[in-house]
């Protein structure tokens, strides 16, 4: 049961693009957030023109914008929790990285997108070395896919034994845990959440739905993880708690548009009804 806040709910920020469908990105981040009790706040570091069939457009906002909104946000209504999403430029990502220290920001969750399900680029190819460096470092958790997992250690994950190979990898180099999800493997959806203070991989696993319409999967999930670090929950209680909400969010996914559907956020306040899956 959520729990219920009459004047000072907990604040998260998302920092990420803007999807034009709604569906992913500030958009997903900022429902998610609603969904689950917590007061979202946003810092837009990249416009994008999409929609469920392709992104046409992407055009990155100066680091000193992206650094100005989230000064703004922090200064005054503070931040239980953040996230990030799409930063789009080495520069952004290294703005978002001296807010989080000048600031001293906790319950960092990196999702580092890098592409869009469609194949549009929305990381400069330069930014990579950037997240390795200075974002991975300052994280509480980073939630890559299997592709982003396999561009941030350059190296194979295909497997449950190679996800936690490349988890433990990353917080090598100074992660505090790692999330990697696994929707594009056969089977059950299963995600494997490594922190480095245990040493030990937990697997989070859910039944696999019948669906292609899941847009804005990711940015829900990681956006599910701030809000419930932001609402004072572990990091693995906030990790089976997002798991059981992404796949409702899924389940309840919107038939629209002539491409995947989003999913839906807010399943359980929107009366809305769902069609069949797409084939």
């Amino acid at each position: 049961m959520r729990k219920a806040y009459s004047q000072h709910p907990p604040v998260a920020l998302t920092i990420a693009g803007t999807d034009s469908s709604g569906g992913a990105g500030i958009a997903a981040d900022l429902k998610t957030f609603a969904a689950l009790g917590v007061h979202g706040a946003c810092a837009v570091a990249a416009v994008t023109a999409q929609n469920t069939l392709q992104v046409t457009e992407t055009y990155p906002l100066l680091p000193e914008l992206v650094r100005a909104q989230i000064d703004a946000v922090v200064g005054d209504l503070g931040c239980q929790a953040l996230k990030t999403g799409m930063l789009a430029t080495a520069e952004n990502v290294e703005a978002v990285y001296k807010a989080v220290k000048d600031h001293h920001l906790q319950h960092l969750v990196v999702d580092p997108v890098m592409v869009a399900t469609s194949g549009a680029l929305l990381l400069a190819p330069e930014a990579k070395a950037a997240y390795r460096e200075m974002l991975l470092p300052v994280a509480t958790v980073i939630t890559p896919n299997l592709a982003e997992a396999q561009a941030l250690v350059e190296g194979p994950v295909r497997t449950a034994d190679e996800m936690v190979a490349a988890a433990r990898e990353l917080c090598a180099r100074g992660c505090q845990a790692v999330l990697i999800t696994a929707g594009h493997l056969d089977g059950e959806a299963v995600d494997v959440l490594y922190e480095k203070r245990t040493d030990k991989a937990h697997f989070l696993s859910s039944h696999r739905l019948p669906t292609r319409n899941t847009h804005g999967s990711g940015c829900v999930f990681s956006a599910a993880i701030a809000a419930y670090l932001a609402r004072g929950e572990t990091l693995l209680g906030a990790a089976t708690l997002a798991k059981e909400f992404i796949t409702q969010a899924i389940g309840a996914a919107l038939e629209i548009g002539a491409g995947p559907g989003p999913v839906n956020p807010m399943f359980s306040l929107t009366p809305l009804t769902q069609g069949e899956s797409k084939s």
